[in-house]
């Protein structure tokens, strides 16, 4: 059976999408299992973790959560809006567990510590609710389900990185992967819920990444993106890759170092033909060292999500994001001038707590000093449990968050469109990723800079191998073109 995963993320325009995936094989118990995604990335990757763990134990999949035994929903606690829509899908699985009592409706994720007596005792939507850290208890939790009672582990942990278990890759192409890098935050931005649902910081064995990264390119991946809450601040350090001991002169075992920068070197050396991603980084801890090597190496692409949030220092100040709009300016600076072709993009908040009309004008000539090429924009939506809550008031009015919204989508079609117009008549690198979806004759595929390129069929190339395309027209979102040699 093929294990359908709905793509939820933050990207508004793909919102509903739905993929159908390879189909995923474990030892056959009889049951059949059900995954479905909101939000994040890092929420795709868990889910894979999670399909791995239960395959191990003899689940089958299926891509029909009303044939399903066990139903899981991966929940991201970012907005409020995606609580509404993951409590409205809740409804839809009570439905159908109506028609088969057995069967057993879990919530995985962001959302499980701080909604799970809602969900278990009040309003009595699931039998299982899982925390981030928590998933190799899930064949015991389910068992407990089995028994008649409803399971919980929201517990968090300093230590799990889940380095050990290999990830089934539920929405693969075969060409493209998640590999996660570390887990957790140690950042307490006061908007946001992740260091409260995700735990604190820690990175995975770095030796363990590379030999993931590996294996998927022997296997026919050739682009993988390294992820975390914030990539820039991962370190990591221990005994050689070979396990032989080092000692320094006091006796004493030495261990290697790795930094971000040190990990991206170590990936991009799998192979020359193996493109490295990665997200998200952050302002406060990216730099000059990562920013060479990316510049270094031609397989490391050249693109940057770079969240800025707020153009105005004292908005960025409450919002604990620890550093200013002169810091920020000067990180996109160097990137421009260490990696000169760079691609950036960025995350804004509108309407933060008592942000004034002239603090917003800061964020739209912020937006006019970097002409990102690609935004997530949103309104802010005050979250429970969060440092803004407790301390700010959610003062800007709906009407004011609109308005600031609409300003700055309209200043970043503009820019979105005034980059990809930059491009016409220049050659793309281009990993082929499949047929475009509005047909059969053409191929899509990401560029280096992450544009996503629409081309020509060429009977010479297949998916999964890179070609040069000369872009002869774009929308504000996609380039056209075709290969050439």
């Amino acid at each position: 059976m093929d294990l359908l995963i709905q793509d939820k993320v933050h990207d508004e325009s793909r919102q509903g999408e739905a993929l159908v995936l390879e189909p995923v094989i474990g030892k056959n118990n009889g049951r059949k299992l059900y995954i479905e995604s909101y939000g994040c990335a890092m929420n795709f990757s868990d889910s894979e973790i999670v399909a791995s763990i239960l395959l191990e134990q003899g689940f089958e999949t299926t891509s029909d959560f009303n044939n399903a035994d066990v139903v899981f929903i991966n929940t991201c606690s970012i907005r409020e809006n995606a609580e509404v829509r993951v409590r409205n899908r809740l409804k839809e699985f009570a439905g159908a567990k109506f028609k088969n009592p057995g069967m057993v409706v879990g919530v995985l994720g962001c959302m499980a510590e701080r909604l799970k007596a809602k969900f278990l005792e009040e309003e009595k939507l699931v039998d299982v609710v899982v925390g981030p850290d928590a998933y190799r208890d899930l064949p015991n939790l389910i068992e407990q389900v089995d028994g008649g009672q409803r399971a919980v582990n929201v517990l968090l942990s300093r230590e799990e990185t889940y380095a050990d278990i290999s990830p089934v890759r539920l929405n693969s192409n075969g060409i493209n992967a998640f590999v996660s890098i570390m887990r957790g935050c140690d950042n307490m931005c006061s908007f946001c819920v992740v260091p409260f649902t995700r735990g604190r910081e820690r990175s995975r064995d770095a030796y363990s990444i590379v030999a993931e990264c590996t294996d998927l390119f022997n296997r026919g991946y050739r682009e993988v993106t390294l992820l975390g809450q914030n990539v820039d601040s991962y370190k990591w350090s221990g005994q050689l890759a070979d396990g032989s001991e080092q000692l320094t002169e006091e006796g004493e075992v030495k261990t290697t170092v790795v930094n971000f920068a040190n990990l991206l070197e170590m990936v991009a050396l799998v192979s020359l033909e193996l493109r490295v991603r990665f997200s998200t980084s952050h302002p406060k801890d990216i730099t000059d060292e990562v920013l060479y090597t990316i510049a270094k190496y031609d397989n490391i692409c050249n693109y940057i999500h770079l969240p800025v949030q707020s153009g105005n220092s004292r908005v960025l100040d409450i919002m604990n994001r620890t550093y200013d709009r002169e810091w920020y300016m000067n990180r996109i600076d160097a990137i421009r001038r260490i990696i000169p072709e760079c691609a950036i993009s960025t995350d804004v908040i509108t309407g933060f707590c008592t942000e004034t009309e002239e603090e917003h004008n800061d964020t739209v000539s912020m937006m006019d000093y970097v002409k990102y090429d690609f935004a997530y924009m949103f309104k802010y939506s005050e979250r429970p449990g969060t440092l803004a809550a407790k301390r700010y008031t959610d003062d800007i009015p709906e009407e004011v968050k609109q308005q600031r919204l609409q300003q700055i989508v309209a200043k970043q079609q503009e820019y979105s469109f005034y980059r990809m117009q930059a491009r016409i008549g220049k050659v793309e690198k281009v990993l082929i990723e499949g047929f475009s979806k509005k047909s059969n004759n053409d191929y899509c595929g990401r560029s280096d800079k992450n544009a996503m390129v629409i081309f020509p069929v060429n009977e010479n190339y297949k998916p999964g191998e890179y070609v040069n395309v000369l872009v002869e027209r774009t929308t504000s979102a996609t380039l056209i073109g075709k290969i050439v040699e």
